[in-house]
């Protein structure tokens, strides 16, 4: 049900409500420029050529572990008009249970969750995956509105909890292989 939010209508999160973001886990964000315009480059011949901005964006998802230290990077692509990644988080086990994975390369039955894990509940935003989508498009944001003072993001991203190995391997190809099957 969409509920009012400073006097106007929001839809309901599209993040898991039985899932606490701050856990361990690999999770696939997918962040879509505004109205999907093509600010980060073009594919040409089945290969991504990125623009300046595509540039920034491309340097500052690399930049993400320097300032989330906790975090490990899978498979990322910068696209035309969006950019898809796998984000791990991967905290020292006294800070966070673990109810995924904390890297990719594990055997898959450590993928799946061994029991309910908490709600996610509303408290501090940070150490996060929402935290971490919020910093890059931050740091995006600031550095491209020196090239295009239009530049902006859609205001949500999507995220998908990889579960195990075999679903972690079909998202990596599908990322990887994004700009030879983009239909421009």
């Amino acid at each position: 049900m969409n509920k009012k939010h400073k006097g106007k209508y929001r839809p309901d999160t599209t993040r898991a409500k039985w899932w606490d973001y701050g856990n361990n886990g690999a999770y696939f964000v997918t962040i879509n420029a505004y109205k999907r315009k093509h600010y980060f480059g073009v594919i040409k011949k089945g290969e991504m050529i990125l623009s300046e901005i595509g540039n920034i964006a491309k340097n500052c998802w690399l930049e993400i572990p320097e300032h989330f230290p906790y975090v490990d990077l899978g498979a990322f692509v910068v696209m035309p008009d969006h950019v898809h990644g796998v984000i791990i988080i991967n905290k020292p086990r006294h800070e966070k249970d673990d109810y995924l994975i904390s890297r990719p390369s594990v055997k898959a039955q450590d993928f799946a969750p061994h029991f309910a894990p908490p709600n996610n509940t509303f408290g501090p935003q940070s150490k996060n995956l929402a935290s971490i989508v919020r910093g890059l498009k931050v740091g995006v944001t600031k550095n491209a509105r020196k090239i295009d003072p239009n530049f902006a993001w859609q205001s949500r991203y999507h995220d998908h909890i990889i579960k195990n190995e075999i679903e972690h391997n079909h998202i990596e190809s599908y990322i990887i292989n994004n700009p030879k099957n983009w239909e421009a």
